[in-house]
């Protein structure tokens, strides 16, 4: 017995949609996109769960024209959206770089008496909050770089900044337990469970 055809995701019938409203360059309505969606493997009756999910996402814009509601989209909105999330990721790395370098210096005064503080349990506390941040901006990074269209590859010149930011971000971990494990007679093993760092943790390649 046959197995049936499984069908397409979500993001697939998201992305299909978008190209077919690319190619044609065109406005429509909601019946007109139901009827051009099973031209593009999408079944009718998903239609308006697709178009509704990339209005919210700002990449198809939607407007009523006298009595109806029309969509549509044009590459440079995709390109525009794309790069207003680059630059948003960017602005976090730099803030999270600078919350870091605020947590190194704070950490590096209570290192001075190391018996248990409430204001120490608030330091390791935001210390570690930072590197959870670190390691969520650096993960949603990597997927904007993996999933990056054609059209935004111009783009790319700034996502390798914000990637290389990003790996900044690790070696000064890195580089600030070393200084706890030199100054504060401490070992790794201890400052993985004080911190509770990831010692596998590494730069993007």
């Amino acid at each position: 017995m046959s197995k049936s055809k499984k069908g397409l995701s979500l993001e697939e019938k998201r992305k299909r949609l978008l190209e077919y409203l690319h190619e044609t360059g065109d406005f429509f309505q909601l019946k007109e996109l139901e009827k051009a969606g099973p031209k593009k493997g999408i079944v009718a009756q998903s239609v308006k769960e697709v178009i509704q999910s990339l209005v919210d996402d700002g990449l198809v814009v939607t407007d009523k024209i006298g009595t109806s509601n029309y969509f549509w989209s044009f590459p440079s909105t995709t390109a525009n959206i794309k790069r207003q999330k680059l630059e948003g990721l960017q602005e976090r790395v730099q803030s999270q770089r600078d919350k870091k370098e605020q947590f190194q210096k704070a950490i590096e005064q209570a290192r001075l008496g190391r018996e248990p503080s409430a204001e120490r349990d608030e330091i390791l506390q935001k210390y570690y909050d930072g590197l959870k941040d670190q390691k969520r901006l650096e993960h949603e990074l990597k997927q904007y770089q993996d999933n990056d269209p054609e059209t935004y590859r111009a783009k790319e010149k700034a996502a390798v900044i914000a990637k290389e930011a990003a790996n900044r971000w690790t070696e000064n971990i890195w580089n600030l337990l070393r200084y706890c494990v030199d100054k504060c007679n401490m070992d790794y093993r201890e400052m993985e469970k004080l911190f509770n760092v990831d010692t596998d943790m590494d730069t993007f390649p």
